[in-house]
């Protein structure tokens, strides 16, 4: 039903591209949470570039309605259901509003500034701070990673993050990994796989070498996902948290 989607007027500027074509230009976006980890961004049709869109489907949804897909065709690229109207919503806020899919179109622009993977959420805080804890991380009863140093990364909605520093991380059981993620708050982040146990755990552990700037903080630090390993704070066990990572 509709009232478990909110929406709310952001105050940025939006700009995305299709190539080197500009697709969507607003100071107007609409902030829409569909689902409860971070928003999307919905545009006033008269900001858009609709003559690159042209119909090509359907869509349903139970809280927002029926609505007509479009192919976006620019700078010589053409990506199917890359944008969306809902023809009557249910959601008054959302009328003459399109939804242009993240993942469809090349580059995306908060202000001046490029933005990765999906919308800042205004509601989503980062602090890192400096302690003297004791962390010790284990994998299948082997410790790979300890220290009295570590930074602390608190993000809204997520488990309390332990980055060390990789001189008191055993890199020689850590394997490079070609996985990369982003991270529109942190950064790009290379990944690592750890040989513990007789077996290889994919992707456990991250680092971001070269964070934006309001998370410099943690360059270079290695963390590792707290849903998967034993992780020690002061000699205490703690819970595996269940998330998205999980």
């Amino acid at each position: 039903m509709s009232e478990h989607i909110r929406v709310e007027r952001g105050g940025k500027r939006i700009r995305a591209y299709l190539g080197t074509e500009l697709v969507v230009d607003t100071i107007r976006p609409l902030l829409v949470w569909e689902h409860r980890y971070y928003p999307t961004y919905y545009f006033p049709s008269d900001d858009v570039r609709t003559d690159l869109l042209e119909p090509d489907g359907a869509a349903h949804s139970p809280s927002r309605g029926d609505g007509t897909t479009f192919t976006i065709t620019a700078a010589g690229k053409t990506v199917p259901r890359a944008a969306l109207r809902y023809d009557d919503p249910r959601v008054e806020k959302l009328r003459d509003a399109i939804r242009l899919e993240w993942a469809a179109l090349d580059a995306w622009y908060e202000e001046d500034e490029q933005v990765f993977t999906h919308p800042r959420d205004p509601y989503t805080r980062v602090d890192i701070l400096s302690s003297s804890r004791h962390v010790r991380v284990v994998v299948d009863g082997v410790t790979v990673a300890e220290s009295s140093r570590p930074s602390l990364l608190f993000e809204t909605g997520l488990p309390p993050r332990y980055y060390l520093p990789k001189t008191h991380v055993r890199m020689d059981v850590l394997q490079a990994s070609d996985t990369e993620t982003h991270c529109p708050y942190k950064g790009m982040a290379e990944y690592w796989s750890v040989e513990a146990g007789g077996r290889v755990h994919e992707d456990l552990a991250w680092s971001y070498r070269m964070p934006l700037p309001e998370s410099q903080k943690i360059a270079g630090l290695v963390s590792f996902y707290n849903e998967r390993v034993d992780l020690y704070v002061d000699g205490v066990l703690q819970q595996r948290p269940h998330t998205k990572f999980s």
